[in-house]
């Protein structure tokens, strides 16, 4: 199994959780329960309040429940409209991460040449990891601020507990953040490789040199050349052992 065969199935496996973690991420937006609490009263009914980012609810033992949106935008704290705002950006980034990704896989073939594909995919895998870190840091927040009041003790109001929405969210935001750090290692090493290395004959074990017609023209050329400098400079020589010669029986006849 060669090396593109396995960054290719690495690929597929990465975009597989990517998408699974971009799916968990989104289904804690219309998730009930990100904080419970329970609250009994008599002996038959027992009332449960639980909440999350967008509406607080109760329901009693009975079956009956009600919900009700929050009120005003602007009457929240900064730190609701914190975790609202980094949670959407995590889900856009993945959805661009995904599309991206798409694109530049090496079992897609739809861009243009490997290094191409390469930048692509590693663009794709940054948005995945910034995706997932946004998503992380406000499911954290929320998490960490629910304990903290818990576990004060000079915290009067009700306290609450950490309910699955965060749970879930910490899931998808790992599973994000794993998939686009193995992306951005894998595609930027090839992305950012120089082209000397890129393209060195070690990497193409199967091909053989086969010389074009210009090179048999230009060996054959470089052949004749040498041919005809050979002869001229042995015509050279022979005249002028010619001339030696004459000289010397000319000299001798004189005498």
């Amino acid at each position: 199994m060669g090396h593109r065969t396995v960054v290719m199935y690495v690929e597929i496996g990465c975009f597989v959780v990517c998408v699974a973690g971009w799916i968990l991420v989104c289904s804690t937006m219309p998730t009930e329960i990100w904080t419970w609490s329970e609250v009994s009263g008599l002996v038959v009914t027992t009332a449960n309040y639980y909440s999350n980012l967008w509406k607080d609810c109760v329901s009693d033992s009975t079956g009956v429940s009600d919900c009700k949106g929050i009120p005003s935008l602007m009457a929240l704290n900064w730190d609701i409209h914190m975790c609202r705002a980094l949670i959407i950006t995590g889900i856009v980034l993945a959805f661009f991460g995904s599309i991206l990704v798409l694109v530049g896989m090496k079992c897609t073939k739809i861009g243009g040449s490997e290094i191409t594909n390469a930048k692509v995919t590693f663009a794709g895998g940054m948005n995945y990891l910034m995706g997932g870190m946004c998503a992380m840091v406000a499911f954290c927040y929320y998490g960490n601020k629910i304990r903290s009041e818990f576990e004060d003790p000079t915290y009067v109001a009700q306290k609450f507990e950490i309910g699955v929405g965060v749970f879930i969210g910490w899931g998808g935001s790992t599973l994000l953040i794993v998939g686009g750090l193995i992306y951005s290692i894998l595609a930027g090493r090839e992305a950012c490789s120089s082209g000397p290395e890129r393209f060195s004959p070690s990497q193409f074990p199967g091909y053989t040199f086969v010389p074009s017609r210009v090179s048999y023209v230009s060996s054959a050329r470089t052949e004749t050349t040498e041919k005809s400098k050979s002869s001229s400079e042995s015509r050279a020589s022979s005249i002028s052992a010619i001339s030696s010669t004459t000289k010397v029986t000319g000299s001798h006849a004189y005498v």
